[in-house]
């Protein structure tokens, strides 16, 4: 047999191949994979794997502290405990005190020079963040909550009432 004609089988067999696999032929009707997954499923998927990270992160940070470990990007959720005046000296920082679900506290300073206020933060509400933990004997400070406007840091976020500030 000519080798061009193998060469030629070969790639339309593996062409057939990597359009069944990759789901390039979805208007075909014996295509087995679905079309559109429920996107219920995927909701509920994803809101069950976002609280587990969660949990499990607020988790990571008691270790950090028990360590002393600063530096460390880590993302959780807590309960404000107390809302604190601006430090103004410098970047300017909106701060205050999270609780997190085991009990340690956290010192959150989001920089409202580069990012928008949380408005209206009182004790009580629940704050979700993603952020640099730094070390202290009071429970840690998380900063870095915001965009890097420079483009060198993983970017941080506070998440409250439903609206993300960065």
């Amino acid at each position: 047999m000519n080798k061009n004609i193998v060469i030629m089988v070969l790639l339309i067999a593996l062409s057939g191949s990597w359009a069944y696999f990759f789901g390039l032929n979805q208007g075909r009707k014996d295509n087995p994979l679905p079309q559109n997954p429920p996107i219920v499923a995927r909701q509920e998927l994803s809101q069950t794997t976002q609280n587990k990270a969660v949990s499990n992160e607020n988790s990571d940070i008691q270790q950090l502290f028990k360590q002393q470990k600063s530096d460390v990007f880590v993302t959780g959720k807590g309960v404000v405990k107390k809302v604190l005046a601006d430090d103004n000296k410098g970047s300017r920082h909106q701060r205050f005190i999270l609780e997190l679900p085991n009990g340690q506290t956290l010192l959150v300073a989001h920089n409202i020079d580069l990012a928008e206020r949380l408005p209206n933060l009182q004790a009580g509400d629940e704050v979700s963040f993603a952020g640099d933990y730094v070390y202290n004997n009071k429970g840690g400070t998380l900063h870095w909550t915001h965009k890097d406007p420079r483009g060198n840091h993983k970017n941080g976020y506070l998440m409250y009432q439903g609206k993300v500030y960065q």
